[in-house]
């Protein structure tokens, strides 16, 4: 996927998930991310729509500027679908303003910039809307490649070296000697091998036999390495090797299920 269509699947993910939370109760919680009801999470994705719009949209080099121009979702849930349908739309004329090689601020300790953040709102959009279906007791649906992409960006972000330099309970978690994961979408493209070095996690989309293998459809295997589904509630999924290893690698998942 491509800058465009990374933002096109935002606004229309955006979209649904506008029509799902529009009027609802604010303090219904949201069990996928236990300390958040779902005011908090429409406030997280709207004001994540906003800062970005602003890095990108004025091409920041560093986010102080982004950060501190914080835009709350509204306290009245009526006013949430358009807020967030807005949102979403801003970003998307931001990126639709820039090329993918300018100079933005980026987390990832790659200067990876306008294509970061492209990617970034997309897996934002597919992990999310996954929260609001549990919360709102509403079917969830993504495609095979989507969702595989969208797992590229969860794997891809995870173990970038800006998430290890600003986890050290990640980095602690992660350390280790080599131990291996293998991760396959099995209806869509898409192979990674993780592994586990003493100081970095070291992500390669290849096929390889690792320590751990777990393969399936790629939508099960987003829900299920974001800590949006249990493993035992993945019935398609084929987990082989050493259970621990997965075990303690979603345990350490947490970016945004806090």
């Amino acid at each position: 996927m491509d800058t465009s269509s990374y933002l096109k699947s935002v606004v229309e993910q955006t979209r649904t998930f506008a029509e799902w939370v529009d009027g609802r109760e604010a303090a219904t919680p949201v069990p996928t991310c236990p300390k958040w009801t779902l005011a908090d999470l429409v406030d997280h994705v709207g004001a994540t729509h906003r800062m970005v719009t602003m890095l990108v949209g004025e091409q920041l080099s560093e986010p102080s500027k982004a950060f501190a121009a914080y835009v709350p979702a509204p306290a009245d849930s009526s006013q949430w679908g358009a807020w967030m349908s807005d949102g979403a739309a801003a970003a998307k004329q931001a990126f639709d303003s820039v090329a993918d090689d300018a100079p933005v601020w980026d987390p990832s300790g790659a200067a990876a910039g306008v294509p970061f953040w492209s990617r970034r709102l997309f897996g934002e959009a597919s992990v999310h809307r996954a929260d609001a279906a549990v919360a709102l007791d509403r079917q969830y649906e993504l495609a095979p490649e989507p969702a595989a992409a969208a797992l590229e960006d969860w794997l891809d972000t995870m173990t970038s070296r800006g998430y290890w330099e600003n986890r050290s309970d990640f980095a602690d978690g992660m350390r280790g000697d080599g131990e291996t994961l293998h991760f396959h979408t099995t209806d869509a493209p898409g192979e990674w091998l993780a592994r586990r070095e003493p100081d970095q996690v070291v992500l390669e989309r290849t096929h390889a036999e690792a320590d751990l293998t777990l393969r399936g459809p790629a939508a099960d295997l987003l829900l299920v390495l974001s800590r949006r589904r249990r493993l035992d509630a993945a019935p398609s999924l084929d987990l082989q090797g050493d259970r621990a290893l997965l075990d303690r690698w979603i345990d350490h998942m947490d970016w945004v299920s806090d």
